[in-house]
């Protein structure tokens, strides 16, 4: 009795080893599931309603600084009216401000790439940028007036989002906007390749309306600039 007794407790402990990897397995199961869900809801999320965007340069300084995540509102356009004069956009710069998409690129690696942008937690895309709507269709943009402000329709602009040091614009111009098309600018306008730089590209500088990706409304990261993007007020005319 007693041999059979001791070859059976190595039988009932085999038997309770399987249980327990079942259930390690089914945990683990369970947490992949749920680490899907929470990512595909994100990305859902990312690519419909509101989208981090994580701020590359200092084109944009001291409104958005290097490091920050701006939630950027896809939704902000969506039902009726466009982008306004002040207000800050992030927008695809294909075939405006770069060039087309390269066609040779891992599609692997872009898919990754995109998912992380999509996620605020790696640089945007190349084609992507973020500037503030300074004209819309319709509307003449020029530099400058005697007091060296940019006049919109021949009313001069009070840019008080400006990075300080910085005048409005060290190159002159004057371009009449196109309709469904915006003329936009980087408030650190000494550090910011914009509208200006683009010029004699396709558009004369200005943005398709239809590449706009949405507006930058808040700053969700780092903790101590949580908040609203101050916008222009329609351009901010005196």
């Amino acid at each position: 009795m007693n041999t059979e007794a001791e070859q059976d407790e190595p039988e009932r402990d085999r038997s309770f080893v399987p249980e327990e990897g079942a259930e390690g397995r089914s945990r683990s199961v369970r947490l992949a599931l749920g680490t899907g869900f929470v990512l595909g809801a994100l990305l859902l999320t990312s690519a419909f309603v509101v989208q981090p965007f994580l701020i590359p340069s200092s084109s944009m300084d001291p409104t958005l600084r290097v490091g920050d995540r701006v939630l950027v509102n896809k939704l902000a356009y969506r039902f009726g009216g466009g982008p306004q004069r002040g207000d800050v956009i992030v927008f695809d710069g294909t075939d405006s401000f770069s060039g087309e998409a390269d066609p040779d690129a891992n599609p692997v690696t872009t898919a990754l790439r995109e998912a992380g942008a999509a996620t605020g937690l790696v640089r945007p895309s190349e084609t992507d940028y973020v500037k503030r709507v300074i004209g819309v269709g319709g509307d003449l943009v020029r530099c400058c007036d005697r007091r060296g402000r940019i006049e919109v329709n021949g009313r001069p602009v009070t840019e008080g989002y400006l990075h300080p040091g910085d005048d409005p614009s060290t190159v002159p111009f004057e371009t009449r906007v196109p309709e469904g098309r915006l003329w936009v600018m980087g408030d650190h306008r000494s550090r910011s390749s914009d509208s200006r730089d683009h010029l004699g590209d396709p558009g004369g500088g200005t943005v398709p309306v239809d590449r706009v990706i949405g507006r930058a409304d808040w700053i969700g990261w780092p903790l101590g600039r949580i908040g609203s993007v101050p916008a222009g007020a329609d351009g901010g005319h005196d």
